[in-house]
């Protein structure tokens, strides 16, 4: 049997978050806080979407705590979206150690053909 090496990051919650993104509506809002801080109103017009859907996106995306919100100070009716930088910076570092290409290692031969002389003639063969 082989050993196998610990992953480098907690599989199940990159699962999780590879899922969460894999939308590309929730990559875009994500790009678009990347720009700094945005409101609700702000994004529907960016991504061409209605605002009940985009508060969707970004309630998934706050469940999940990439995303911070904030109300507005004189209006608490309005809400601003900005990203997590801490949560953020993991998964960033997460998936910087997971697809590490220093990881990849030359294949170990345990199962198959041998590398006998015998095993290779009978391939052939």
């Amino acid at each position: 049997m082989i050993e196998t090496a610990v992953p480098p990051a907690n599989i199940d919650q990159l699962s999780r978050h590879l899922k969460l993104l894999a939308n590309p509506k929730r990559l875009q809002i994500i790009h678009l806080l990347m720009e700094g801080m945005q409101c609700n109103c702000v994004l529907g017009d960016a991504l061409g979407m209605p605002a009940n859907l985009v508060s969707h996106h970004l309630s998934l995306l706050r469940d999940a705590g990439l995303v911070d919100v904030t109300r507005d100070a004189v209006d608490g009716r309005w809400l601003y979206y900005t990203i997590n930088e801490a949560a953020m910076t993991a998964i960033s570092d997460a998936y910087a150690a997971f697809f590490d290409l220093s990881r990849i290692k030359p294949r170990q031969q345990v199962c198959g053909p041998t590398n006998s002389t015998v095993a290779l003639e009978q391939i052939i063969v």
